[in-house]
C-alpha cells in the first residue's frame, strides 16, 4: 500500500504544527524531515506515526512522534540485533493523552483496536498516559499505542533505534513507507 504525495506532505504539515503547538521549537528543516508512517497498511489516519528524529548515534535515538486523533501505531517490539538486545525505550507525552498498550494481563478500555484487527493487537495491558508520564519498556516487549479524541506530542528516548528492524504482530506491516505521486 501507499500514500500519495499530498497526503504524506499534509501529514508532515500537521505533525509539524502539532510539535510547535506542543512547544517544542522546530526549524523548518527538521519540520521537512518528519517521517510519515503508515506501515505499508495504505490508511494513515487509522494506523500510522510521524516521526521526527532529533538525535541518532550508535548509541542513542531521540525522537519527537506524533500520533493524531484515533492514530494507532502498530503493535511491535524491539529485537535483539547481534549482540546487542534490543531498544529499550522511554516514551515521554508533551500533550495529548496516550493509551498505551503492553504485553501482560488486562482489557483494553479506552482504546480501541482497529477494526478487524483483534488478532494482531494482543497487548492488553493498558497503560493511560497523560502530559509529563513516562513509560520505559525493556528490549523485546511488545507495545502498541494510541491517541483517541485529540492528537498526542511525545518523546521517545531509546538506546539506539533499528526502526527498519522492528518486529510487527501484523503481517501486513511494512516499516518503509512508499510514496507516490497524487
Amino acid at each position: 500500500m501507499t500514500i500519495t504525495r499530498t497526503e504524506h506532505d499534509l501529514a508532515q504539515a500537521r505533525a509539524a504544527e502539532l510539535i510547535r503547538h506542543a512547544g517544542i521549537p522546530l526549524s523548518d528543516a527538521e519540520a521537512g524531515s518528519i517521517e510519515v508512517a503508515d506501515f505499508g497498511l495504505g490508511h494513515l489516519d487509522r494506523e500510522g506515526a510521524q516521526i521526527l528524529t532529533l538525535v541518532q548515534t550508535d548509541r542513542i535515538s531521540v525522537k519527537v512522534l506524533v500520533l493524531f486523533a484515533h492514530q494507532t501505531e502498530p503493535e511491535h517490539w524491539h529485537p535483539p540485533v547481534g549482540d546487542d538486545a534490543g531498544k529499550e525505550e522511554t516514551v515521554r507525552v508533551v500533550s495529548g493523552t496516550l493509551h498505551f498498550f503492553r504485553e501482560g494481563e488486562g482489557v483494553v478500555v479506552g482504546g480501541v483496536i482497529p477494526e478487524g484487527k483483534e488478532d494482531v493487537y494482543t497487548c492488553r495491558r493498558e497503560v493511560v498516559l497523560h502530559p509529563g508520564d513516562q513509560i520505559t519498556l525493556p528490549p523485546g516487549e511488545k507495545h502498541w499505542f494510541q491517541a483517541r479524541a485529540e492528537p498526542v506530542v511525545m518523546y521517545s528516548f531509546s538506546t539506539v533505534a533499528r526502526d527498519t528492524l522492528d518486529g510487527f504482530t501484523d503481517p501486513a506491516v511494512e516499516r518503509a513507507t512508499s510514496v507516490v505521486a497524487n
